[in-house]
Parts: C-alpha cells; sequence; structure tokens
C-alpha cells in the first residue's frame, strides 16, 4: 500500500508532482486503485489526490460537444440531463458500473485510465467518437480514444500527464444510440460482453451510418466492422439485424475466463447486438431508463478544498459530529476502525464487492473500504453508530433501524451496518421509494444468510412510516 500522501489544491501542482515523483499515481475516485494497491497491480507508494481540485469536476455542452472533467463522477453523468438526452449510451454504461456507492465517487476518467477491456463506458465513448484532453506541465495535447489504447491495460498516457476532459460530439438529430451489457448479476457485475450501438438514419430509415463498438472479446474495445458495413444503406428489418449479430461474432476472438468461455462470448455477441438494433428499431431504447435513478447522494454544501504540496501524514474529520484525525495510510475503512475506534463499519471483502462497509461521506453513501483516508480532509463523515442522531424514533433509533427490528431483517448482522446506510440514504434522497428503487439502492450489499425479502420489507416500511408520521 502507498505511503506518502499528497492533496495539492490547483492542476499546476499536481502536475508538479507528478513531474518531481515518476512512480505516484494520481488518485481520483479511487475504486480502481485501491482494489489494484490491495492486488499489488501497478503498486506504488505515493498517491497525488487530485479530489480537491474542484474545477475539474463538471459536465457541460458546449455548443455540439460534451465537455466532461476528470472529476465527474458517473453520477454526475447519469444526474446530467445533457448527457441522457444526446449521448444516451454513455448515461446508460454509468448506470450499470458497479453499484450506487461505487457511482457516487468512481470516476469516468479512471474507468478509462483503468483500461481494462471489460470496462463499460470505454464501448459506448469509442462509438460516440470521444476526444481525451491529455495535460502535463508542459502543455496539452488531444487525443481520438480510438487512439488511446495500445493493449490489455496499457494506453497512449505519458510520464507526468493527466486526464483533464473527455469531449465528445452530441447526438444530433437522426442519431440515435444505445448500450448493452451482459452480466452475471443486476449490480457489482463486470460484464461477460458488452456493446454500443450509434445508428445515423436517413429520412427513409435507411442506414447512413452506423457505429457497433464491443467490449470483453479482444484486448481492447473493438469495432464490429464487417457488420457496420453491412448495415450501411439498409433498414433495421429483424433479418438484417440477425445477421448484423451473426457478422459481429463472426469477427470476434474472446477468451475463456471464469465469466464464461469464448464460445459463450461469441453466441452472446451476436445475441446482444441483434438485440441492440432491435430496440434500436422499435424506438424503444429508453424504455427501461427510470424516470428517478437511484443515486444515493443528496446535496451537501462544498467545504473549501484542503491540501497541501507537502505529504500529508494525517488528516482531520468530522465523524458522528466529533473532530477526528486519519492516518493517511489507512484506507477510510481501516481509519474508522483503528484511528477512530469505531468498528460498526465492518469489513466484508475489502474490494467494494459487499457493501459492509458503506458509511456516508459528505452526503454521499460510500464504501470506506475503497477510499484512502487522507481522501476525507474535512469532510463529515456518518457511520452506523451516528445514524440514529440523523433522525431519532422514540426508542433512540433511526426509523429504518427500528424497520429492521420489527421486519424481522436481521440474521447473523454483519452486513446490517452498510445495508442500513444504503436504505437510510435512499430514504433520504427518495422518502416514498418503489420496490425496483429498493433494489437498486442495496444492490450493492450482500448478505450471505438469507434472502433480501425481509430487508426490502423494512425499508419500505420505514419509508411508510415516515410518511404517516405527523410532521411538527
Amino acid at each position: 500500500m502507498w505511503q506518502h500522501f499528497y492533496r495539492p489544491i490547483t492542476l499546476a501542482a499536481a502536475l508538479d508532482l507528478l513531474q518531481a515523483h515518476p512512480t505516484a499515481r494520481p488518485l481520483a475516485g479511487g475504486t480502481d486503485l485501491v482494489v489494484e494497491q490491495e492486488r499489488g497491480v501497478r503498486p506504488t507508494d505515493i498517491l497525488i489526490d487530485l479530489s480537491a481540485l474542484h474545477e475539474l469536476r463538471y459536465v457541460r455542452r458546449e455548443g455540439a460537444s460534451l465537455a466532461i472533467g476528470a472529476l465527474a463522477t458517473h453520477n454526475d453523468l447519469i444526474a446530467s440531463a445533457d448527457c441522457v438526452a444526446a449521448a444516451f449510451p454513455l448515461a446508460q454504461a454509468c448506470l450499470e458500473i458497479g453499484a450506487p456507492p461505487i457511482r457516487t465517487r468512481a470516476t469516468l476518467a479512471g474507468n478509462l485510465i483503468t483500461a481494462s477491456p471489460a470496462n463499460d463506458t470505454i464501448t459506448p465513448l469509442l462509438a460516440l467518437d470521444a476526444e481525451l484532453v491529455l495535460v502535463a506541465a508542459g502543455g496539452e495535447r488531444r487525443l481520438p480514444l480510438r487512439e488511446f489504447y495500445l493493449g490489455v491495460r496499457r494506453t497512449a498516457l505519458q510520464p507526468g500527464e493527466l486526464l483533464r476532459e473527455i469531449r465528445l460530439p452530441l447526438l444530433e438529430t437522426g442519431q440515435r444510440g444505445i448500450f448493452c451489457k451482459l452480466g452475471l448479476r443486476r449490480a457489482q457485475a463486470i460484464a461477460v460482453v458488452n456493446t454500443a450501438v450509434v445508428i445515423t438514419t436517413n429520412a427513409d430509415d435507411r442506414l447512413r451510418d452506423v457505429r457497433i463498438t464491443l467490449g470483453c472479446v479482444a484486448p481492447t474495445i473493438i469495432r464490429a466492422a464487417e457488420a457496420e458495413q453491412f448495415l450501411a444503406g439498409r433498414t433495421l428489418t429483424s433479418d438484417n439485424c440477425a445477421e448484423a449479430g451473426r457478422l459481429a461474432a463472426a469477427a470476434v476472438s474472446p477468451i475463456d475466463d471464469v465469466r464464461g468461455s469464448a464460445a459463450y462470448r461469441r453466441a452472446a455477441v451476436a445475441a446482444i447486438v441483434s438485440d441492440a438494433l432491435n430496440r434500436l428499431a422499435a424506438g424503444s431504447e429508453r424504455a427501461a431508463w427510470p424516470q428517478h435513478p437511484v443515486l444515493l447522494e443528496t446535496a451537501h454544501t462544498a467545504e473549501p478544498p484542503q491540501g497541501s504540496d507537502q505529504a500529508l501524514p494525517t488528516v482531520g474529520a468530522v465523524v458522528n459530529g466529533e473532530t477526528v484525525r486519519f492516518h493517511t495510510q489507512h484506507t477510510l475503512l481501516d481509519a474508522l476502525r483503528e484511528d477512530a475506534g469505531l468498528t460498526g463499519t465492518k469489513e466484508g471483502c475489502a474490494e467494494g464487492e459487499c457493501g459492509a462497509c458503506t458509511v456516508w461521506m459528505d452526503g454521499k453513501a460510500v464504501m470506506a473500504c475503497l477510499v484512502p483516508a487522507g481522501q476525507a480532509a474535512g469532510a463529515q463523515i456518518t457511520t452506523i453508530e451516528g445514524l440514529a442522531a440523523q433522525d431519532t424514533t422514540e426508542a433512540g433509533l433511526h426509523p429504518l433501524q427500528a424497520a429492521f427490528i420489527a421486519n424481522g431483517a436481521v440474521q447473523c448482522g454483519y452486513c446490517i451496518p452498510g445495508m442500513l446506510m444504503a436504505g437510510a440514504q435512499l430514504l433520504a434522497e427518495h422518502p416514498q421509494p418503489d420496490l425496483d428503487q429498493v433494489r437498486a439502492a442495496l444492490g450493492g450489499n450482500i448478505c450471505r444468510c438469507t434472502g433480501y425479502r425481509k430487508i426490502f420489507d423494512a425499508v419500505l416500511a420505514a419509508a411508510q412510516q415516515s410518511s404517516s408520521t405527523p410532521q411538527e
């Protein structure tokens, strides 16, 4: 794990630090980086935290383009009306990344830099013809995303460079797109295969241009060129969609791994490409998009950034209303348990897979095992020990805690702190959630004891109880 933690408050200072420390790794959301450090992948002793560079967090329309800053999270893109309206495949992919407590922190830029052929957002960005703005102390350069990937987890990023911005042309009249993913479960699933399709049609519904990109079938995300050429000038009949799927499957050379065999992946490519095209033909690509996506974050007044050009051995945060100091060599999970003595937050997987360590940080549900403790500088943090203080019943419990007891939603109890923190954040964001929203909110939380029916019932009961309680 890392030993030295820097948190610059200007981009120029961050670039200087990268130049001075060639072995350092820049840190944005950290959801990939922390796991890599735990596994010894691209290890480093030095982290340069960019999270205080608030000017790099934006999603905005600039003329006919969408500009996305390096610190924009997947939630930022899901919540962006411009992204949903005119870069829809990207919004769909962002909603498929991990689970809500991952998406509150994971950045689009980080997903691109990790450079896995299974990373969901690369596929639509290639189909949308995205461009990267790379910056170093000596200046900026622009690079089409299609030229950025050199192999598995290998990019054209040069020493001392940062990805500052992602830019993509917004879809115009006559253009539509879709992202589809096959995973082994509904949330927290690495893709078996994924695809993005962007079509441009003429007035007679014939295809003027088609872009089909495929993930998890080669060392990098690829284009299905034969299928694209076949569709040019044709309409999206069911037979044409099926033939395009067959051509896409014939063009890939996937591998066998724990998520699927090569033969299964080829069959899946044929099916998923055909399905994506049929959905575009029917105009139903947006049918499953939720009217109110679950973000698990609520409005929070941002404090002025805290940081330094010098390495920070410790940082201060406010936890459950009290000021504490964390060692920056820790994750937030370890800091809460060891530095603050708050053991209610549990370690299950230590890789962001189980949700047992979910806490609130500046109005967001986060998985504490994926947060470097130094990123909590100046943050407001709530753990399970402080949950009841947010909304207390007569019994001294949060309404959701009382509902878990009343509905028998607890078995061994190990996963329950994380379940409660995610569920309570959902209720803060959506006071009257439906069952689909409850399922989405708890998609990042695993219970090994039982099914989830009583847990879902408890969240819905707490919402019902809240709506029936007279307001003073």
